[in-house]
């Protein structure tokens, strides 16, 4: 399965780093399949941003925040670092469900395009249907007019085939009056 394609604010937020960021790498050259889409701006593939070094579903950096007072009202080491590690793993699943979502809105866009596909063949062959039931109305013989007669038929209308004798007899005598 191919990967998905992300709009640069998906990318960056799955990667823990700015737009402007994956807008740099990609004027850089950093993701050379990047490409603008009329309506959701800049698509950048998921192959592209893991090859240029970037890590999926990474985890934004910690804020630099002044320390905490000591003193028996602030929270002991071992419940700031659970907070730390619980606010990492909600990182992570948020970005792990914007790439889930990013799968299942290009996995939508095949699907319609797929679905498009389809709808034009089948106009498409309804066409040549019909152009196939004209040429057969065109070759089928109207109630009112007989079909051709079948070969070995008289090839004249009126003319009969007789004895093989009269036939030798006839093509003998010329209008002229002469004799073959």
């Amino acid at each position: 399965m191919t990967r998905p394609m992300l709009t640069q604010r998906e990318a960056a937020a799955a990667c823990g780093v700015s737009r402007s960021t994956i807008r740099r790498r990609r004027e850089a050259g950093s993701l050379p399949n990047s490409f603008e889409d009329p309506e959701r701006g800049w698509m950048v593939p998921v192959d592209d941003l893991l090859a240029a070094g970037f890590r999926l579903n990474a985890p934004a950096p910690p804020d630099q925040a002044a320390p905490a007072p000591a003193g028996p009202a602030s929270p002991s080491d071992g419940e700031g670092q659970d907070a730390a590690v619980l606010r990492a793993e909600l990182a992570r699943l948020n970005a792990e469900h914007a790439l889930a979502l990013a799968e299942a809105r290009y996995g939508q866009k095949l699907a319609e395009a797929e679905a498009e596909h389809l709808r034009r063949e089948l106009v498409a062959r309804g066409e040549h249907i019909a152009d196939l039931q004209r040429t057969v109305a065109a070759l089928t013989p109207a109630p009112e007019r007989p079909a051709l007669a079948p070969p070995g038929g008289p090839a004249v209308p009126g003319q009969a085939q007789g004895d093989p004798g009269e036939a030798e007899s006839e093509t003998r005598k010329r209008w002229w009056g002469g004799q073959t």
